[in-house]
């Protein structure tokens, strides 16, 4: 994790540390002995992330967001099931250690994962790759690689075959978005309306069943602090599932941004903004070389991306809206939810002229 992430944890944030302790010593980890350091990652936007120090090992703690919890998002079970095999076959997955789903002991399910030291890259460039011009680049062929790598594996060498239902799954991704914005919206949103039935319309075919980590961008991705090009971890695992691997670089893709991108979608930025970057249209030829997958539909994975986010933001506003959290970045979700929807329409109809 990256050490200038750490925070103090946020009072409203804190549990019962010596009952987590005392859980910790009877799960036979080595290096569990003496006092407990709890601090916490302070960058993600969701599920919270601890920093367990002892003299003698460092972990992580991992448990979903204060507050109602939307049925099948933040899946701390799924998380630690799959971090708990795929290291094996894919080195940039940290490996989880232990899960408990007790709430007696930190009020929530949780697990414990390995700690991985390194840079993550949010909104500014760290001071690690500021003087390197070839950073922004490597970074990111770096990242689309680790993807495409991940989409060749094979499920069942993991012992993640059974994982979820790729039939249907774009469709399920779709409706299962649009049930989740209905259940968060305050207001009705008429371009997210026109969206969903967009999407509904323009269904491509699969091409293959993968291993998708359904939330893949560049600050889920942890750079070795000497080097821009090598990716030492991936993070922000509990929706991975079988499907669509394209859904995967459509998130890519929605993440992104590029120094030419209208000013609301620049307000929303997790990277920095810098015209070093490649562009979209860059990575997905190298995701196209490195998977050897046909791309021609991306644009339809991209909508479907600025779809999904939309939600998410609407969901993590309505948890500040109804005072579940006290986190004052998230006061503005509600407008930027309302930004994603109309990004969506309008990439749709630049990629489809007179659509929708």
């Amino acid at each position: 994790m990256s050490a200038g992430d750490v925070i103090e944890v946020r009072p409203d944030e804190t549990f019962d540390e010596s009952r987590l302790l005392e859980w910790l010593r009877e799960q036979d980890l080595p290096g569990v002995e003496g006092a407990m350091c709890v601090r916490q990652f302070g960058g993600g936007k969701a599920n919270l992330t601890y920093l367990l120090e002892f003299d003698q090992a460092r972990y992580v703690l991992r448990r979903p967001p204060l507050g109602e919890v939307p049925r099948g998002a933040h899946d701390m079970a799924r998380e630690f099931r799959v971090l708990s095999r795929l290291y094996r076959e894919f080195p940039p997955a940290p490996r989880a250690w232990v899960f408990s789903d007790d709430h007696d002991i930190i009020g929530a399910d949780f697990f414990i994962m390995e700690y991985r030291r390194g840079v993550v890259v949010r909104e500014q460039m760290p001071s690690e790759f500021a003087e390197m011009d070839d950073a922004p680049e490597r970074m990111s062929f770096a990242l689309v690689d680790a993807l495409a790598d991940l989409h060749r594996i094979d499920p069942d060498t993991v012992g993640l075959g059974e994982l979820g239902r790729p039939q249907g799954f774009i469709e399920r991704q779709i409706e299962g978005w649009y049930k989740r914005w209905q259940a968060a919206a305050l207001d009705p949103v008429e371009e997210m309306d026109r969206v969903c039935q967009w999407l509904r319309e323009q269904l491509p075919d699969s091409q293959r069943v993968s291993l998708i980590h359904n939330d893949y961008k560049l600050d889920n991705a942890m750079l070795a602090d000497d080097d821009p090009g090598r990716i030492v971890a991936v993070f922000d695992w509990d929706m991975c599932t079988l499907g669509d691997p394209l859904s995967d670089l459509g998130a890519l893709l929605t993440y992104w941004t590029q120094a030419d991108d209208p000013a609301e979608f620049k307000a929303m930025a997790m990277m920095p903004i810098d015209a070093r970057f490649p562009s979209r249209e860059q990575l997905v030829e190298r995701y196209a070389r490195r998977s050897g997958l046909d791309v021609g539909s991306a644009a339809f994975y991209h909508v479907l991306g600025l779809f999904r986010l939309a939600v998410i933001l609407q969901q993590i506003f309505i948890r500040f809206h109804r005072g579940q959290t006290r986190d004052r970045r998230f006061a503005g979700y509600g407008e930027l939810a309302r930004l994603a929807a109309r990004r969506a329409l309008a990439t749709a109809a630049r990629d489809f002229p007179g659509e929708p």
